[in-house]
C-alpha cells in the first residue's frame, strides 16, 4: 500500500514538473518572431513603412476633409464686391486642397466659364494626386507581404529537409524544429502584414473618394457663383488682378 502511494506521488510530482517546464518554455510574441529568421526582419520593415504611410496620410486626409462652410459664401461676397485680392488672400490663408483649387478660379475669373471649369478640373486632378501620395506603396506592401511570408515557408522547409538529410538515420525533432518554425512563423507574419495593409489601403482610398466628392461639389458651386456674378455684371475684369494693377502703377510712377 505504501509503495502504491509512493508511485502515485511520484507520478503526480513528475506531471507537475512537466507542466511547469512547459509553461517556462512557452514562447512570447517576440521570441516567436525571432524564430522566423531574416524574413521577419523584412516583414517588420514593411510593417513600419505601412504604419508610417497610414498615419501620415490619415492626418493629411483628415485635414483635407474638414469643410469650411464660409469658403463659398466668402468668395461669393468678395467677387460681387470686386474684391478679388481679399478672396485670394482668404483662400491662401485656409491652404486646403479646395481653397487652393478655387483660388485658381478666382485668378482666372476673366476667362470664359468653360475654360474656368477645365482649369479647375486640372487643378483638382493635381490635388487628388497629391492626396494619393504613398497609397501605391501601401498597396504594394499588401500584395508583397504574403508572398514574402510564403518565401519564408519555402526556405524554412528547405532548411528542415536539409537538416533531415544531414542527420541520416538519427533524425531528431530538434533538428527539424528550426526550419519548421521559420516556415510557419513567416507565413503567419506575412499574412498579418498583408491583411492589415489591405484594410488600411482601402480605408485611405475611401477617405480620398470622400474628399474628392466634396471637392467636386465645391467646384460646381463656385462655377455657379461665377456664372451668376457675370450675368449680374459683377466682378469687372479690370478688378480681377488688383495686385498686378498696383505693380503697374508703381512702375509708371517710377
Amino acid at each position: 500500500m505504501n509503495s502504491l502511494t509512493t508511485v502515485v506521488d511520484t507520478l503526480a510530482t513528475d506531471s507537475i514538473n512537466v507542466v511547469t517546464e512547459t509553461v517556462k518554455e512557452s514562447l512570447n510574441v517576440l521570441d516567436l518572431a525571432m524564430k522566423g529568421g531574416w524574413i521577419m526582419v523584412v516583414l517588420a520593415l514593411l510593417s513600419v513603412i505601412g504604419i508610417y504611410i497610414f498615419i501620415e496620410r490619415y492626418a493629411v486626409l483628415r485635414k483635407a476633409g474638414s469643410k469650411n462652410p464660409l469658403l463659398l459664401e466668402r468668395l461669393n461676397d468678395n467677387i460681387r464686391d470686386n474684391d478679388f485680392k481679399s478672396a485670394t488672400r482668404y483662400c491662401n490663408k485656409l491652404n486646403t486642397p479646395t481653397s487652393r483649387i478655387l483660388v485658381k478660379g478666382v485668378k482666372d475669373y476673366r476667362l470664359d466659364n468653360a475654360s474656368i471649369r477645365q482649369a479647375l478640373e486640372n487643378y483638382a486632378g493635381l490635388e487628388i494626386a497629391a492626396l494619393e501620395k504613398g497609397l501605391p506603396v501601401l498597396s504594394t506592401i499588401a500584395a508583397v507581404a504574403p508572398m514574402i511570408g510564403f518565401l519564408g515557408t519555402v526556405t524554412g522547409m528547405v532548411q528542415a529537409f536539409w537538416n533531415m538529410s544531414q542527420a541520416g538515420d538519427n533524425i531528431e525533432v530538434s533538428a527539424l524544429s528550426s526550419g519548421i518554425y521559420e516556415a510557419m512563423v513567416t507565413t503567419v507574419g506575412g499574412l498579418i502584414v498583408g491583411i492589415v495593409s489591405i484594410f488600411a489601403y482601402n480605408y485611405l482610398v475611401t477617405k480620398v473618394d470622400k474628399v474628392q466628392n466634396a471637392m467636386e461639389a465645391d467646384i460646381i458651386s463656385f462655377l455657379e457663383i461665377v456664372a451668376e456674378c457675370k450675368e449680374d455684371g459683377k466682378g469687372a475684369v479690370a478688378d480681377v488682378q488688383p495686385e498686378a494693377s498696383e505693380q503697374e502703377s508703381e512702375t509708371i510712377q517710377a
